[in-house]
């Protein structure tokens, strides 16, 4: 008899390890998460891949015992992760990123705003590369990191025998092969990965020689020596996520894990990548259409990866450029189509500052300790009790006097402009628990808003939005989600599994072990579509909305003449 399908996905996020276990019907069997350690210093933020090593291995094990599978029962494996970086010697032991030369910390964390210096040189040369990121790096993305190091770190520089997103790191050190992905490549290191179009068959793309480096620009950015030795230290190889690496995993990494040697190991994706293949193909029932349809359908969804951060997926079958908002990037999500990524740098990152900053915070968690709920829930249940105390049409008109610009750690689209800061507009004297609740209310609106720009900024430029996906931590928040569904017009289906990321991960593992012969097959077979918010039909509301958003907007504009005067005045 054949043996069942088992698929493993590993995701490590910001603050922790996750490993999830999923049937051949794309449903949750066990999950467990192991926490990681990070070190905060000022703009730079590290972390160690020894560390999240044994977070995975701890992970892994703790979802085989919780839904009750023997590791030998996997039959795929993929990662995802943070595009943090990764620094390695010829050894594959780590080689310090740190100021304090600590050598456990060989991670530069993909929030570190580090190279913000760096990106701006980078930018200056107007690289033809540039043109498929949006038309300039931000300091999130690789290269800044890499000239960084080498401007700072000579040791280090000399020392690194390999520079790896996190998730090609992780497949790496199961399977002992350094092929990179297409994801993490084209999106954050500048590859080109249209030089593969010309590839047909996803399934063999073994070995390809990376044709995609530009070695022009990396020459006149000041890290020529990446290109020496094929590009050995950035990727010699790359392939489309899915991919099936080396012979699989290791015997010593298939000891650490607790898995059978030889386990197919699918080629990454970067954590919110993943999630886009977790949700995207989440149809309802009722949708199934013929596979022309089908071809053009998946390009009226956008992907909202809610999180520390959140990404907004697109696909398109063409190639669309769109100021301020990253790609097109080919084959980094789902292979042969066109990707766009828009961005906002900080959202759920915000409603924790926002909150946790809050005089009434300490007593609001204590409640919500002693009750066993999350904060979110007794700030909902306070929104709730003062719409009917002031007797407000709608949740939402609560926050009529409060207008927030959501930009505290810049802003990535679509204005592309990373020293943006935010505006909190409308405050009192007041302390309270209840103003706490409008607040967060009001920080929620403005983060909706943020994606409405980049929905209409996507759809003035080619795209065709009309149905969001939403998956994430922050889309088990009721109203975090309506709001976005009446702010941006649009209805959201959230995913029947809310771990779409493990999914996504799970999806790589499934596609490497040939249970599915591509991504897109392997989204159609195990994504399925759970709730559906529809945005309200109330003209009111809209009309509320429609006067916020356009303050909203007035809100940056405002910023932007607040920031000429204060150079102005400082300028000798």
């Amino acid at each position: 008899p054949q043996r069942r399908s088992i698929f493993l996905g590993v995701d490590v996020g910001t603050g922790s390890a996750r490993a999830g276990l999923f049937d051949g019907n794309g449903r949750l069997i066990g999950s467990a998460s192991s926490p990681i350690q990070i070190w905060k210093d000022g703009d730079c933020i590290e972390q160690s891949s020894t560390d999240i090593w044994l977070a995975i291995c701890t992970a892994v094990k703790k979802a085989c015992s919780v839904g009750n599978i023997s590791g030998d029962e996997v039959t795929g494996l993929g990662f995802a992760a943070t595009c943090s970086l990764v620094a390695v010697d010829f050894d594959g032991e780590p080689v310090t990123v740190s100021r304090s030369g600590d050598t456990r910390r060989n991670v530069i964390v993909w929030m570190d705003h580090r190279a913000v210096k760096q990106a701006e040189k980078i930018n200056s040369f107007k690289s033809p590369v540039l043109e498929y990121c949006g038309g300039a790096v931000s300091p999130e993305m690789q290269p800044p990191k890499l000239l960084w190091v080498k401007e700072n770190l000579p040791d280090s520089w000399a020392m690194a025998s390999k520079w790896m997103d996190l998730s090609d790191w992780l497949s790496y050190r199961a399977t002992g092969d350094d092929t990179r992905s297409l994801c993490t490549t084209v999106c954050k290191w500048t590859y080109l990965g249209h030089a593969h179009m010309q590839q047909i068959d996803e399934i063999d793309s073994r070995g390809i020689e990376a044709s995609g480096w530009d070695d022009h620009f990396w020459e006149e950015i000041g890290l020529g020596d990446v290109v020496d030795g094929h590009h050995s230290k950035i990727g010699r190889s790359v392939a489309f996520p899915g991919h099936g690496l080396g012979t699989g995993l290791t015997h010593s990494a298939a000891k650490e894990l607790g898995l059978s040697a030889g386990l197919a190991v699918g080629t990454s994706l970067i954590d919110a990548h993943a999630g886009g293949v977790g949700v995207m193909e989440s149809e309802l029932a009722t949708d199934s259409e013929s596979e022309e349809v089908d071809e053009e359908s998946v390009s009226h969804r956008m992907v909202l990866v809610c999180g520390t951060s959140t990404c907004h997926m697109a696909v398109s079958k063409k190639k669309l450029f769109i100021p301020g908002v990253w790609g097109p990037f080919w084959s980094a999500m789902v292979p042969r189509y066109w990707l766009t990524e828009g961005g906002q740098s900080a959202t759920g990152a915000l409603l924790d500052y926002v909150i946790e900053s809050h005089a009434a915070f300490p007593h609001l968690a204590n409640r919500a300790a002693s009750k066993n709920v999350s904060v979110f829930e007794l700030l909902n249940e306070t929104l709730e009790l003062m719409k009917r105390e002031v007797g407000s049409p709608f949740l939402a008109a609560l926050t009529k006097e409060i207008h927030i610009l959501p930009d505290f750690h810049g802003n990535r689209s679509p204005m592309a402009d990373p020293i943006s800061k935010g505006i909190i507009c409308g405050l009192t004297l007041d302390m309270s628990e209840k103003q706490l609740a409008l607040l967060y209310l009001a920080t929620i609106q403005s983060i909706a808003y943020g994606t409405r720009h980049i929905v209409e900024h996507c759809n003035a430029n080619g795209h065709k939005i009309d149905t969001l996906l939403a998956c994430g931590g922050l889309t088990k928040n009721p109203v975090f989600i309506q709001e976005h569904a009446d702010i941006t017009g649009r209805r959201i289906v959230l995913p029947r599994e809310n771990e779409s990321v493990l999914l996504g991960a799970a999806i790589l593992g499934a596609v490497a072990s040939k249970q599915y012969s591509c991504v897109r097959e392997g989204m159609k077979a195990l994504n399925a579509a759970g709730q559906v918010v529809d945005p309200s039909t109330d003209c009111e509301v809209k009309k509320f909305h429609d006067a916020k958003y356009r303050i909203f907007g007035s809100l940056y504009e405002h910023q932007l003449s607040v920031r000429a005067i204060m150079e102005d005045a400082l300028s000798s």
